[in-house]
């Protein structure tokens, strides 16, 4: 086989794999199925119409006989409309979940990125009915079902990252490979634990946090508690920068629990985000992937996301409308990384309080705002306007959805004494060669940060 590091290698950090067979002749009944992709996602940066987005892709989109998608997150599915759009006409394979969520999270993504592209003077990078062709030939496979396709055979096990997260088994030609996909911080408040398999010949390891720890995982909701505490007692707001998709529902389940174990006083809470609204309904839907505490209060007859007190702000005026209700209170709002959306209002009217506390619960990409007020920024800059940081500024890591260096190299762990070579990917330079580094030293394995557009023979 022969693998192509489109994408999610250095400097490029949408997640987009080329998997070739060597020997196409095991395919010669049915040529399209000799290459596949796993994921095809969106480059991000310090603006979402970055150029790359934009460029030809790597291979020809009509050539590719299937996708395999590990997760909804916009860097690992982001293109695929593009894909669509530039003459890919064939199946797409993910969990259920994942299906689901993907359709919302492109079309919310569809709207920034026609914004973006009209302030550059690009051109659309996909449309609505480019989703809609994609998602008329999407297909649901759910966990350690193998499936064959061509001369590949695939297999989805639970990357416990967020909810229908996968990583992919591939054999093919007498080899195996595994794509990580995003690694989960186990155990999460909602979801099952990250799955392990004992044996691939290579392997692609994410390192978004490969040189990072987290604080103890038991740790987090006596955090969210004290940060509340404080804010309350101060007076003042507490806010949330959380990404739609699973930092949202853990953070509300922990909200649930602190409520009603009496941990924290009863303050308004506001979801401040239409798409964080659709996910958690999409939860709710697929409440067969939680895990078994969650499953246990669910089956008590506990909504584990919602409780008094909370307000849902789906339309513009809902979130216009949180500014007239005095503190002390809470906003949950996107984006994560204060990229965009709604959070930038609350940060633009809030920051320069010092009774007011902003909290980070994840991962903050270097050059976004949120990256700059964690690292201490005095002033920022907010639609055009200078804003002074005075509020107290807090984060909890161990809300990320992702491993940090020591779980990922547990999940490697149980394959060191088959791997023939790992491939660190979809991480900033110094993080993975970090984890790079210590694979190499504690595992004795074979271990290299791929350049993008380098090809490998497996």
């Amino acid at each position: 086989m022969k693998l192509t590091f489109c994408g999610g290698a250095k400097s490029v950090t949408g997640a987009n794999y080329l998997l070739e067979l060597e020997n196409p002749r095991s395919s010669a009944s049915n040529p399209r199925k000799s290459a596949i992709l796993v994921d095809c996602g969106l480059q991000q940066g310090g603006y979402f119409a970055e150029k790359q987005n934009f460029d030809s892709f790597c291979y020809n989109p009509s050539e590719i006989g299937a996708v395999f998608i590990t997760h909804a997150h916009i860097d690992h599915i982001g293109r695929l409309p593009k894909l669509v759009k530039d003459g890919f006409h064939r199946e797409v394979y993910s969990t259920p979940a994942t299906r689901d969520f993907a359709e919302l999270m492109l079309l919310d993504s569809e709207n920034i990125l026609n914004k973006e592209a009209a302030r550059e003077g690009k051109p659309p990078l996909y449309s609505d009915d480019d989703v809609s062709k994609l998602m008329s030939r999407w297909k649901g496979i759910e966990y350690r079902r193998p499936f064959e396709f061509g001369a590949f055979k695939i297999e989805f096990f639970d990357a416990g990252h967020i909810l229908g997260s996968a990583f992919i088994k591939i054999e093919a030609e007498n080899k195996t490979i595994v794509f990580s996909g995003d690694l989960g911080n186990s155990p999460a408040p909602i979801i099952r634990p990250t799955e392990k398999i004992e044996s691939a010949d290579y392997c692609l390891i994410e390192s978004t946090y490969g040189n990072r720890f987290h604080e103890t995982v038991s740790k987090r909701r006596e955090m969210l508690e004290d940060a509340i505490e404080d804010t309350v007692k101060a007076g003042g707001v507490l806010m949330i920068p959380a990404f739609a998709m699973e930092r949202t529902q853990d953070l509300l389940y922990h909200l649930h629990q602190l409520f009603e174990e009496g941990r924290i006083p009863r303050v308004p809470v506001f979801i401040d985000s239409p798409l964080a609204i659709k996910v958690t309904a999409v939860y709710k839907k697929h409440k067969g992937y939680f895990n078994q505490e969650v499953l246990k209060t669910k089956h008590a007859g506990e909504d584990i996301l919602n409780f008094p007190g909370l307000r849902l702000a789906l339309t513009t005026e809902q979130s216009k409308e949180i500014n007239n209700v005095p503190a002390p209170k809470i906003i949950l709002a996107g984006s994560g990384m204060s990229h965009g959306g709604r959070i930038l209002h609350h940060e633009s009217r809030y920051l320069s309080d010092s009774k007011n506390m902003i909290l980070f619960v994840g991962y903050q990409a270097r050059g976004s705002l949120g990256e700059r007020i964690r690292s201490g920024a005095k002033n920022v800059r907010i639609f055009g306007e200078d804003v002074s940081v005075r509020c107290r500024v807090g984060e909890i890591s161990a809300y990320s959805a992702h491993a940090d260096q020591a779980q990922l190299l547990e999940w490697l762990a149980p394959m060191q004494s088959s791997l023939k070579k790992v491939f660190v990917v979809q991480g900033e330079p110094d993080a993975s060669e970090a984890l790079r580094q210590r694979i190499t030293e504690t595992m004795r394995l074979d271990a290299v940060v791929p350049e993008a557009g380098e090809s490998v023979v497996l």
